[in-house]
């Protein structure tokens, strides 16, 4: 895949999730045409959503209104094992959902950095954390290959459902080993892909787009961390997760290829912690 490809991928991303950022700010539902997109003017929807993904209610109600958008395919938190403290960056934040609860658990004297390459929705992130007043918190613009990150300076980087929208994933992984501390881990909810997708699918747009089509085989998503310097690598894929992906793309049958994995490693050097 050639750098043009690469830009040209890259902005169909950053132009759907533009339009979903102004689709929930105008309260007109989700302006991606077939997504991995949650975001209604019903709120019984998206905590139907939320709930599926793995978060709870209370989850939920602990974060300001507009910061859960539905647009995960789980919840990275639940393997993260955050201490207070711990300095954290969320890949591909969104609205902040992630990094909110994120900082609740690291407390005032952690942090959380939130990057995205969407400068709408980086703003409706500014705009949440302004309003839950969490001044541990910070957004920063960014793509996840090349982050805005000083190098061994990172805890734990969590991300969900947002590598698959990459077109060049070992960069990111790379990259994130670098800002990485070491013994610092990943902490993700992602996409992979159980078969080998067809060729129309992958080629697609709006299912790339919709966290689908660019989804990478669970042996080569090992391979790539490998490379990148990762240790400790542990892919879990989710087969009960084909009941919600199946919506995303109702009758193309994305469900027979891809479906939801939690993906953790380690960066190496973290010494004994005994």
């Amino acid at each position: 895949m050639n750098q043009k490809t690469h830009d040209d991928i890259r902005q169909h991303v950053r132009d759907s999730y533009a339009e979903v950022a102004e689709a929930s700010n105008n309260s007109n539902g989700c302006g991606v045409e077939s997504s991995c997109c949650g975001v209604s003017d019903d709120e019984a929807i998206n905590t139907i959503i939320s709930t599926r993904l793995g978060y709870s209610t209370d989850e939920r109600g602990s974060v300001p209104e507009g910061a859960d958008m539905g647009l995960g395919c789980g919840n990275p938190r639940a393997i993260a094992s955050l201490k207070p403290g711990e300095v954290v960056v969320d890949l591909g934040s969104g609205g902040g959902f992630d990094a909110f609860l994120a900082a609740q658990e690291v407390g005032e004297n952690g942090r959380v950095i939130g990057i995205d390459m969407t400068p709408t929705m980086l703003s409706k992130a500014r705009t949440n954390a302004e309003k839950g007043k969490y001044t541990q918190v910070e957004f920063r613009l960014g793509e996840i290959e090349h982050l805005p990150v000083a190098d061994n300076s990172i805890d734990v980087i969590m991300s969900n459902c947002v590598i698959n929208l990459s077109p060049n994933k070992l960069q990111v992984f790379r990259d994130a080993l670098r800002i990485l501390k070491p013994g610092g881990r990943l902490a993700i909810s992602d996409i992979v892909a159980s078969a080998e997708m067809p060729e129309d699918m992958k080629n697609d747009p709006i299912l790339h787009a919709g966290c689908m089509a660019g989804a990478e085989l669970v042996d080569d998503l090992k391979a790539m961390m490998s490379e990148a310097g990762f240790e400790n690598i542990r892919i879990a894929p989710k087969d009960e997760s084909k009941d919600f992906i199946k919506d995303w793309a109702p009758g193309r049958g994305v469900e027979d290829y891809v479906l939801s994995a939690t993906i953790e490693a380690v960066k190496p050097g973290g010494g004994c912690c005994c």
